[in-house]
């Protein structure tokens, strides 16, 4: 029986992916295989030597210790692409509400009353006059599945679209429309986009990329639309450009007691994946990562770990798992094997970064040699699957 310790509530079509005669799903388990989690905060908690994995229902990951999760050999999964959609159209609709001032009107026809609202109305109108987005330009920052989707869609609006992702895959080219233009670097972006969405990970090197400097290239009036993280912007820096008239509008669904209320800014309350398909498509997706994880040690989708996969043979009576840190040399695992007597009829291996991750099929079961596995130095877990 796997253990799976809930630390928010997960769409109930996500837990009925699970086998009820395999799995136990609740958040009062205390000793958990497997961990399943939204938006909690993970850094403060210590984890259980039981735990063998972390899947996120969504894409961000910034509430997971991922170096300790690495450490100690814990293999932390997220669902990219799963909401992609619902973020795609929050996008379209911060495009909109940006360009027309459609929230600042709706708040102020909310403040009129009684037999003049009509004639008020007309009157009025003109402090809510915006440009449509047809025909002007939108520089697309990062095209993973979101953005790409976001640029596809926008060109069919209309837009000129340009996109910039230093780290492009050919799997994303592939993705975008061929009228989509990819600039050869940010600056090139900026410098003519009418708006801006940013669509990539809050990691070190794109914390508060969006300051003052980087304002300076774009063309004045830019309207700049976040839905990925709020530290990506330097709040200061964004004030102060709406202020001088730099941006015209900021779009954040990340608000805080910096941005909330201030002229400017169209704030929401974080809701990019709130709906009840991007929910559902989460949960089913992180309960699939579990149990490719838990039941074959096939890794898909994580965040800390190389992704390696080795299809079951059916003439391999066991398999066991390697979680390690870079620089191990694996044939210290088969030299173990070898001693015990036991062969290694497939096995695989990949590092990425800092952590490496092995799967070995064997004609013997390594219960008994993998506590020497795992004091072989640089090896952080052995996992046992069969």
């Amino acid at each position: 029986m796997f253990n799976i310790k809930l630390f928010n509530k997960i769409a109930s079509c996500g837990l009925d992916v699970f086998d009820k005669a395999l799995y136990s799903c609740s958040a009062e388990i205390t000793e958990p295989d497997a961990v399943m989690v939204r938006s909690a905060a993970l850094h403060d908690e210590s984890f259980p030597q039981s735990l063998k994995a972390i899947a996120r229902a969504g894409a961000g990951v910034n509430n997971i210790p991922l170096d300790r999760c690495t450490d100690e050999g814990i293999c932390v999964f997220n669902t990219p692409g799963a909401n992609a959609n619902a973020v795609k159209e929050l996008a379209l609709c911060a495009l909109l509400i940006s360009s027309r001032k459609i929230t600042d009107g709706i708040a102020w026809v909310k403040t009129l009353s009684g037999d003049t609202v009509a004639a008020d109305v007309e009157k009025g109108k003109n402090a809510f006059v915006g440009p449509e987005i047809s025909g002007k330009t939108l520089g697309v920052v990062g095209l993973g599945a979101i953005g790409a989707m976001v640029a596809n869609d926008a060109e069919k609006l209309g837009m000129k679209v340009i996109g910039y992702d230093a780290y492009l895959s050919v799997k994303g080219a592939l993705r975008l429309s061929p009228a989509i233009k990819l600039a050869d670097s940010l600056d090139e972006l900026l410098g003519v986009s009418d708006y801006i969405t940013v669509h990539i990970p809050s990691v070190p090197e794109t914390r508060g990329m969006f300051n003052s400097s980087v304002i300076s290239k774009m063309k004045p009036g830019t309207r700049l639309i976040n839905l990925s993280r709020g530290d990506l912007a330097v709040n200061g820096d964004i004030l102060a450009a709406l202020e001088s008239g730099a941006l015209s509008a900021y779009v954040t669904d990340f608000p805080d007691g910096e941005l909330a209320g201030k002229r400017g800014v169209i704030a929401m309350p974080h809701l990019g994946a709130s709906t009840p398909e991007s929910e559902d498509n989460c949960a089913v997706m992180a309960a699939k990562e579990l149990i490719g994880y838990l039941e074959a040690g096939n890794v898909v989708n994580s965040v800390n770990f190389p992704c390696v996969a080795l299809p079951f043979s059916a003439s391999a009576a066991h398999r066991f798992t390697v979680c390690f840190k870079a620089g191990f040399d694996i044939k210290n695992v088969t030299d173990v094997l070898s001693s015990a007597g036991i062969r290694a009829s497939a096995f695989t291996s990949q590092t990425r970064g800092n952590a490496g991750y092995a799967i070995f099929d064997t004609d013997g079961s390594a219960v008994g040699v993998s506590a020497i596995i795992s004091a072989l130095d640089k090896v952080t877990r052995v996992n046992i699957i069969k």
